[in-house]
């Protein structure tokens, strides 16, 4: 089957796109987003796909056997003890969303202490790191930390995409639909500057962004007048 919201290839057994993030089960193609997850990420190459993961840049040809696999046999956790910092904290975030995606909420709370901690060894946050931080978060349904993450990349940047898409997700999850509204509302006024500027952040996640302006669009078409 492929995903109504970007047409990637996907499990028939999945629940979310391995690629945005969509809800494969709800009625519109890009309704009901879980934590957005932004599988186009970025990032360095994480050598032998252990732990069935994708990333945007540096994924091999083995890439595509790698995310069957997730959803399959579990396999075994890679050895991270050698990796740089960088290294381990991308092998822990594509692993925390690649299991958050299969709903394996058990093995979500077992890894997200470690994926958390593994960005805190990290000698600086920028607003990418900080909205994989916001995301690990909202994966464990953690909203409070995750619109903490969002307020600081507002602080340093108030117009940053992240920080708007952060909230929207993390109000949705509490159900507070007036602040979700205002935050689409939001991401759309700031859009059209942010993404002239080229920050290499929304390339790296352009599908994602690509996405969530749609769902962004369809909410505020659909919110009451």
């Amino acid at each position: 089957m492929n995903c109504r919201a970007c047409g990637s290839a996907v499990p028939a057994t999945a629940k979310f796109c391995h690629k945005c993030g969509a809800n494969l089960k709800a009625d519109l193609p890009t309704a009901a987003w879980r934590v957005g997850l932004p599988w186009g990420i970025a990032g360095a190459a994480v050598g032998a796909l252990l732990t069935a993961l994708v990333m945007r840049s540096g994924a091999g040809p083995g890439a595509t056997n790698g995310v069957q696999a997730s959803f399959g046999s579990p396999l075994p956790a890679p050895d991270i003890s050698q990796m740089s910092p960088e290294e381990r904290a991308s092998r822990l975030f594509n692993r925390v969303m690649v299991l958050a995606q299969a709903d394996k909420q058990d093995s979500v709370s077992f890894f997200l202490p470690m994926a958390i901690g593994a960005y805190q060894q990290l000698p600086a946050l920028d607003n990418d790191a900080r909205y994989h931080v916001g995301l690990l978060q909202l994966a464990g349904g953690n909203t409070a930390p995750a619109l903490a993450e969002a307020d600081t990349i507002l602080t340093s940047t108030p117009t940053h995409l992240f920080g708007f898409v952060l909230r929207a997700q993390a109000y949705h999850q509490l159900g507070d639909r007036a602040k979700e509204r205002r935050a689409y509302a939001a991401f759309l006024k700031n859009e059209p500057a942010e993404r002239a500027r080229n920050r290499p952040e929304y390339n790296d996640h352009k599908t994602f962004l690509d996405a969530f302006h749609e769902e962004a669009v369809r909410r505020q078409s659909a919110a009451p007048r």
